[in-house]
């Protein structure tokens, strides 16, 4: 269990603006007394406006190059995480083989537990983007997203959602479940954070969020289904 300490963040060199290292890599959620869905194989539903095209299971993840990259983690909150290694494939080489060129402007990705995150489709398939199965040299855990999470390292957190299940890819921008809360683009170095509000208003209030939210995220954990 990570103590307050290890979740506060600090100042440290060389993180983007408005970010603040942390000791240790919570669970992480806007809603974090969401429950956790049970872990099984890894299985992705690769849809065009909300019909399925092809479905990536079983044999079907060794047809494509494993990858690995070490990456930091940007909370919009203001939290990094440094130097996670990511394990898994690139989204782009899936999404290549089973749509080819036919990829429509935007893409909505969806977890096991209703989450969603909204993409232009030029950042989500982006070479840096994973769908991560492992991290730092472990299968991927319930704690941080089994079976498969979509890993943006360019983009603040929100973009690399948990328990990953389908990919749709749509003509018209879509509407965000979190509301202004997510900025489409949400890259980490323009400090994009919010739809609306400016980045200085909203540093401080985050920030403070960053230690109530990791540790009830852990409740939430501890009271999913086994």
């Amino acid at each position: 269990m990570s103590t307050i300490a290890d979740l506060w963040p600090r100042r440290a060199p060389g993180l983007p603006p408005g970010q603040r290292e942390v000791r240790t890599f919570p669970r992480f959620s806007d809603k974090p007394l969401r429950w956790a869905p049970r872990s099984g194989p890894a299985r992705l539903d690769i849809q065009r406006e909300g019909h399925t095209v092809a479905t990536i299971e079983g044999a079907d993840w060794h047809r494509f190059d494993p990858v690995e990259h070490a990456t930091d983690f940007h909370c919009v909150t203001t939290w990094t995480k440094r130097n996670l290694r990511w394990s898994g494939v690139r989204l782009a080489d899936v999404v290549a083989e089973v749509l080819g060129g036919d990829v429509a402007p935007y893409m909505v990705a969806t977890a096991a537990d209703g989450q969603t995150a909204i993409y232009m489709s030029d950042d989500a398939l982006d070479p840096s983007v994973l769908l991560a199965t492992g991290l730092d040299g472990e299968p991927l855990d319930h704690r941080h997203g089994a079976p498969l999470r979509l890993v943006s390292p360019l983009q603040y957190g929100y973009k690399s959602p948990k328990h990953l299940v389908a990919i749709d890819f749509v003509a018209t921008e879509p509407t965000s479940t979190l509301g202004p809360k997510e900025h489409l683009r949400a890259r980490v170095d323009r400090e994009e954070r919010h739809a609306t509000l400016p980045n200085w208003a909203l540093r401080w209030p985050y920030r403070l969020t960053v230690v109530p939210t990791a540790l009830a995220a852990e409740r939430g954990l501890a009271n999913s289904p086994a």
